[in-house]
Formats: C-alpha cells, structure tokens, sequence
C-alpha cells in the first residue's frame, strides 16, 4: 500500500491511497489544477515514483473526513470531472450538499463504524471529536487480491482531533502506516496573539491534536506492526516541524521504536 500526501494543512488537505493498482482520495481540499500540480510532483519525485502513468482518472472514489472547507472546498469542480462516487455520514454529506453545492446523488452514505469496500479496500470509517457536523477518521485495509479474507497493509488516518480519545487508539494499534495529526505547540498557541476565542476552541475538546497530545497517543497504542507514520496538519502560525518531529521523536527512543520511519507533512 502506497500513501501519498498532497496537501496537510488549514488551507487545504487531500491524501492519495494506492493498494493493487486501484486508487483513493481522502478529502478534496485542491482545485482540480493545484491537484494534478502536486500529484505529478509527488509520484513523478526521483525515486518516490509510486505510479506508472498516474492520473486521476485511476481514483475510484473520494472519502470525506468532515465537511470543513479546507477539506472539500475543491470537491464540487472535481465531480464535474470525475464521475466517481463521494463516500461520507449522512450528516456530513447533508452539510456538504448544503454549503458547498456538491449535488445529493454524489454521495454513497456510510454509518460510522460500518465497514464497506471500494475495490481491494475494505474501509473502516470511526469517529473522531471536532468541532463539525459527525467528523471521521479512516482506517484503510489492503486486501490480498481483492479478498476480506487477506490482508495487506493497513492504513489509519486520523486528523483534525480535538481529543487524544481510547477509541480512536485502538484503531490506530491496527496500523502498519498512519497520518497522525501533530497541529500545534500549547506554548506557542498560547503566546500566537491569536483572539482567545479561537485559541480556547483549537485547544479544546473540539479542536486540534498538541504535539505533546500525538505523542502520547502513540505511545499508548502503537503496536509493532506500525511501520510508517506521518505527522500532519500542522499549524503555521503555532508550530513548526522542528518542534513536532522533535516531540515525536523523544517518544519514539523512550519506545525504542526508532525502527518507525518519521515523516513531518510541512503545511
């Protein structure tokens, strides 16, 4: 399984899963040409070519996390490219359809916790708290030659998470590769003269993942099998990647799990 990160940040995010040939999207935050900008940058990179030929056309549908603009804003053009069909909750879809004119009959509505397949994915969608109508995470299963019964690798994707909550742990235990939201240093959000308001909701329960709150989470409950993990959705404005990757990487050697390759996703 092959993940390529095209965008991670309040301006926009979108994530390409790759498993047997067959291609996903999560989240559609680019316009269709800042899309195809970043994907042929990405997979044409010398030595990280993860596709031959690699175009849009090879997605086969487009998950949505929440219904947030940096996460679906350039959804609306892209359907009237791609006839492919958008997975996500009733509520979000309904908020989506509402805000963003995606047409209704675009959605294929999935209840969190219900797992479904797209091609060789078998798709696990759970719940997360933000500050959104139903917001999700993703953990992503290969399955061998398109078969429940065979598993590959397994993908967790998690971001905008306002708490480091048990439930989302255990799905994050499940992984061999995972985008982990890292969003922001307590200290430098304190001191950001950003409107206390604002501060109060991207600290609170509600919000976005501290540093030192990703951290933790992966202590708890990475297991052996996680292989690769991806910090993401970083702040510009109340972190920087030296800051995040350092506290990642301080619980990493108090695991002895130096073996994860670390990746920081710059916003």
């Amino acid at each position: 399984m092959n993940v390529i990160p095209l965008a991670s940040s309040s301006k926009g995010n979108a994530y390409l899963v790759e498993h047997e040939g067959a291609v996903i999207l999560i989240d559609c935050g680019l316009s269709c040409r800042e899309l195809h900008k970043r994907i042929k940058e990405k997979v044409g990179k010398e030595g990280q070519t993860r596709f031959a030929n690699f175009s849009c056309d090879m997605i086969q549908a487009v998950l949505i996390t929440h219904s947030h603009g940096d996460h679906v804003k350039g959804l609306e053009p892209f359907l009237k490219k791609y006839d492919v069909p958008v997975y996500a909750n009733m509520m979000t879809a309904e908020t989506i359809v509402s805000e963003f004119q995606v047409p209704e009959d675009a959605f294929v509505c999935f209840e969190n916790g219900q797992e479904f397949e797209i091609g060789p994915f078998l798709i696990n969608p759970f719940s997360i708290p933000h500050d959104t109508s139903d917001p999700v995470g993703y953990l992503v299963r290969g399955m061998g030659n398109g078969e429940r019964g065979v598993e590959c690798e397994c993908y967790f994707h998690g971001t905008d998470i306002g708490t480091p909550l048990d439930s989302i742990g255990v799905k994050l235990r499940e992984a061999t590769i995972a985008t982990l939201e890292s969003n922001h240093d307590p200290v430098m959000l304190r001191t950001s003269g950003r409107a206390p308001c604002l501060i109060q909701r991207i600290a609170g329960p509600r919000g976005h993942l501290a540093n030192w709150e990703a951290a933790e989470l992966v202590k708890k409950f990475a297991s052996p099998r996680l292989k690769k993990l991806m910090l993401a959705h970083l702040s510009q404005d109340c972190n920087t990647p030296r800051f995040a990757e350092e506290t990642m990487r301080e619980t990493l050697a108090e695991m002895r799990r130096e073996d994860i390759e670390l990746e920081v996703l710059e916003p």
